[in-house]
């Protein structure tokens, strides 16, 4: 378990325009210390207003907030992004279908204490969080078993204690505590055929979520900034005719997505690993099919070959005798 956190509190004012380039006087809490739980800060990262802003009302005002959106777009990073500049401790936790209550809440345990093994009761994520000044994020939430998510909803109230019935206990959450979510759905369960193994999530729990914020894919013009602020040589004008083809290919498998033409679509993610890859193999047609192609049905290649044809205006190569790593 990680070590408790003691009493620290927030001790410096953050200026939201000079951290997050957002036009606004706010300022908000943040710590004057980095500790081991405080995400690294990507220089490079770009910010989306309305997230932005939705994730500052959080910490500033202790809103539980879930953030909404297809995947790859960088709802986590976020949140992470925004905790790394408050030096706001940040515990990711995914709630795919192998987290059980017992991994949430905790477990007895047989340890070696002055030479004799007892059973002691450890702590699970959620009740050494709540104690703590600490975000704790929840991946995934749309796919956590319903025995899961009831153990959440004790504490998606800000002032809700947390009671350890085996133990006895009520915990209390730290002043500082903060919640946050992603989700893929809105809490309506895989109404699109997108996401399989997405649960509904009652109205009771959604209704606890306070701010309920939209992060989908990015314009043209942010998404090319994204990519160029990460692979800086492609800063000039065939990098960016390169970069600006492979976002234009991505935006047909998105379009083909929600058509229902193809099951597996091009996030920003993937672009940018599309974009390393091209640094690496100096291939961009290479660099496609191992980064996306190769992932992808059989069936819908096709499809997908000709989404590149359309925006590079030439076929995909079928082989890659010339490729070198470099």
């Amino acid at each position: 378990m990680p070590a408790n956190l003691g009493m620290q509190k927030p001790d410096i004012k953050i200026s939201v325009k000079q951290s997050f380039g957002i036009d606004t006087e706010m300022q908000i809490d943040g710590f004057a210390k980095k500790n081991e739980y405080v995400p690294t800060i990507d220089q490079d990262y770009k910010f989306d207003r309305d997230t932005t802003l939705a994730i500052l009302s959080g910490f500033a005002f202790n809103k539980r907030v879930l953030i909404q959106g297809y995947h790859g777009t960088g709802k986590s990073t976020h949140i992470e992004q925004v905790a790394a500049r408050l030096n706001w401790p940040c515990i990711r936790v995914n709630l795919d279908s192998h987290i059980s209550r017992i991994d949430l809440i905790g477990k007895d345990a047989i340890i070696l204490k002055d030479g004799k093994q007892i059973t002691e009761f450890q702590e699970g994520i959620l009740p050494w969080s709540i104690q703590n000044p600490v975000a704790l994020v929840f991946d995934e939430y749309d796919a956590g078993r319903p025995d899961v998510m009831f153990v959440i909803q004790r504490v998606l109230e800000s002032e809700g204690n947390f009671t350890l019935l085996d133990k006895k206990k009520v915990i209390e959450q730290n002043d500082y505590f903060r919640m946050f979510a992603t989700t893929n759905t809105v809490g309506l369960g895989d109404t699109t055929g997108l996401y399989h193994g997405t649960q509904q999530i009652n109205q009771g729990q959604m209704d606890r979520w306070n701010i309920v914020t939209t992060l989908n894919y990015l314009s043209f013009d942010k998404e090319l900034e994204i990519i160029l602020a990460k692979n800086k040589n492609f800063d000039n004008k065939d990098g960016k005719e390169t970069i600006s083809n492979m976002i234009k290919v991505a935006d047909l498998t998105r379009k083909g997505f929600i058509n229902g033409d193809i099951s597996t679509v091009m996030s920003p993610r993937t672009v940018l690993h599309w974009a390393d890859n091209t640094n690496i193999f100096k291939d961009h047609g290479y660099a496609f099919r191992v980064t996306f192609l190769n992932k992808c049905d059989d069936l819908e290649k096709k499809i997908i070959s000709e989404y590149y044809q359309r925006c590079f205006g030439e076929d995909l190569p079928e082989s890659s005798v010339n490729v070198t790593i470099t």
